[in-house]
């Protein structure tokens, strides 16, 4: 017996409500297609297969997908013949279906630490879920959808809570068939797994897949199914460990936009970093052409109508070669904006040793680093003793011969990003860390970490295994063949930047106008258009500030969901900006 004939034989068996009688029942997240079982899971709707009665009414309502949703159609035993009646519509999807049966589950006496998983209470949670989902760049379900579904019988959000300050660290949603459609298989499925990228602790997605396994365990369901990309090698590792097994299941989805990288196959951007392919993206959105010049280092063109501007990620031909000299040298940033009235710390340029330490004597504690440089290369943050500052001194002169010694101040490390002369976006950036396990040494944390960000960032992050990281660590009390106390967190850089394995976190609603106005009125002196100004802070919400550098090339990839993109589109091209309110 098929299973699309098992599910009729139940249904008759146990006397159910018919489907044509199922749309009455008061629930948000159930509805009947014309002729089979659609759940709603706000990012678009699940369709069951095996619910409807023949290819083509299935075909007909995968093609009913609402704007800005992203449908899939699974458990589908001829997917070729429903893709055939609508082979320009529609497209196989290239991921695997694993399935985990719950009687050969191993659960995990470990209980997880510094974290922990509870079901979706709040409204914040509803809303902190949509800013994780947009974060990685997938459909979001709506904060109201996902808060008016905290009873639902079908529908469950659990989400990870950092137990040191609220913050959510991860969610994912289960669907529970058997309560859906009375599924003859009595099977449970998981769906849209995130977990912030930042997160400082270390398996949380594997806590957040075993809740969802135990949940549906507990109301007795059969299996646990799942759908993953082909090519997402550390999901499937993660999944293979706790024993799920590939099924030959397939699903179904639009060829809509946001599913266009799945099958119109490689193009020329995609081998652009985050940085750029960000801006590629927008300028897409907008029907701007893209010409890739150089992927590798981020160069490409926009064109539209007889406009073309050249671009190296937020580096644009709008920004002079005078401005960003400015930038470029750390030493001429400080003058210009100290004659523009702006704060900015005491700086000098490193001739001798004894003048160094004579400035390291004045202020006790000092920055050194390289007039010239990025991505936090050569820098040395809260130098405190001579021997420091003498290797210091070296380390930045292997990156540029002029070497700058700068007054070390407290504060938060605050990036600012400036477009058009007005702030777009702000976020405190803070410095690597890793917390201890009680079982692992330092030196492996750190590697841990360093792929869990290489893994989220496309490469662009990871924390060096060098003096300066070896340094942090010796302050701190530790070597670095030690092993970390369990749940004890460790900083082992003192520079905040994202290459270094940094994290940043949005703070524009919180920002001071008196920031904001000191940020528009720096990249006015520098006269730049694009701009990532730094900043460290007593407090976002106060006026206190210095400022420290200022980047001519912005990560804007950084800054999501702030629209960073569409801003740095607008100034390019200002006729394809969209009117505020409109959108």
């Amino acid at each position: 017996m098929s299973l699309k004939d098992r599910f009729n034989h139940r249904l008759e068996r146990s006397r159910a409500p018919s489907l044509k009688n199922w749309d009455r029942r008061p629930r948000a997240d159930l509805s009947v297609a014309p002729s089979g079982v659609a759940v709603d899971c706000g990012w678009g709707r699940l369709l069951f297969g095996q619910t409807f009665t023949d290819p083509e009414s299935l075909a007909r309502a995968l093609q009913e997908e609402h704007p800005g949703k992203r449908d899939v159609a699974l458990y589908l035993n001829d997917p070729h013949v429903v893709l055939s009646y609508a082979p320009q519509d529609l497209f196989l999807d290239p991921s695997h279906t694993f399935r985990l049966w719950f009687e050969r589950y191993q659960s995990c006496a470990r209980r997880p630490k510094g974290f922990h998983i509870r079901l979706l209470n709040s409204l914040a949670d509803a809303e902190a879920i949509q800013r994780l989902y947009i974060a990685h760049h997938m459909v979001p379900p709506g904060a109201a959808f996902v808060w008016n579904q905290r009873t639902s019988k079908v529908l469950s959000y659990w989400v990870a809570e950092d137990s040191q300050d609220g913050r959510l660290l991860g969610v994912v949603n289960g669907v529970d068939h058997a309560a859906a459609f009375q599924d003859p298989e009595n099977g449970a499925s998981l769906w849209a797994l995130a977990v912030d990228p930042q997160a400082p602790y270390p398996g949380i997605g594997e806590a957040l897949v075993r809740q969802v396994v135990e949940y549906h365990q507990a109301r007795g369901r059969a299996f646990l199914d799942l759908s993953v990309m082909h090519d997402n090698s550390n999901a499937i590792r993660l999944y293979r460990k706790l024993g799920f097994e590939r099924i030959p299941a397939f699903a179904l989805k639009n060829k809509n936009a946001f599913n266009e990288p799945l099958f119109i196959g490689r193009q020329p951007e995609a081998d652009l970093n985050p940085y750029a392919t960000i801006i590629v993206d927008e300028a897409r959105r907008r029907g701007i052409g893209v010409e890739v010049i150089d992927a590798e280092a981020g160069y490409f063109a926009l064109m539209l109508g007889g406009r073309r501007i050249l671009c190296r990620e937020s580096l644009s031909e709008l920004t002079s070669a005078i401005a960003m000299s400015r930038c470029d040298d750390k030493a001429i940033t400080q003058r210009v904006l100290k004659r523009a009235g702006l704060r900015v710390p005491e700086q000098i340029r490193y001739q001798a040793l004894d003048q160094a330490e004579a400035f390291l004597s004045r202020f006790g504690r000092v920055v050194v680093k390289p007039a010239r440089g990025e991505q936090g290369a050569g820098i040395s943050v809260d130098v405190r003793d001579p021997e420091t500052l003498e290797t210091a001194i070296a380390a930045a002169r292997k990156v540029c011969e002029v070497v700058i010694l700068e007054e070390f101040v407290e504060g938060e490390d605050l990036r600012i990003v400036v477009i058009d002369f007005r702030v777009v976006a702000a976020a405190i950036r803070r410095p690597a860390q890793v917390v201890g396990t009680g079982r692992h040494s330092i030196r492996d944390l750190i590697q841990a970490r360093s792929r869990r960000r290489r893994a989220a960032t496309g490469g662009e992050s990871s924390i060096p295994l060098d003096a300066e990281t070896e340094r942090c660590v010796r302050q701190a009390g530790y070597g670095m063949k030690d092993v970390l106390p369990e749940g004890e967190a460790l900083q082992v850089r003192k520079t905040a930047n994202l290459h270094t394995g940094g994290t940043i976190h949005d703070v524009t609603a919180d920002l001071d106008p008196a920031l904001a106005e000191a940020a528009c009125a720096a990249a006015r002196a520098l006269d730049i258009p694009v701009t990532g100004l730094d900043f460290l802070v007593p407090d976002v919400r106060g006026s206190d500030y210095v400022i420290i550098e200022a980047n001519e090339r912005p990560g804007l990839a950084n800054h999501e969901p702030q629209p960073t993109a569409e801003r740095f589109v607008d100034l390019l091209f200002p006729r394809t900006a969209m009117r505020e309110g409109l959108v």
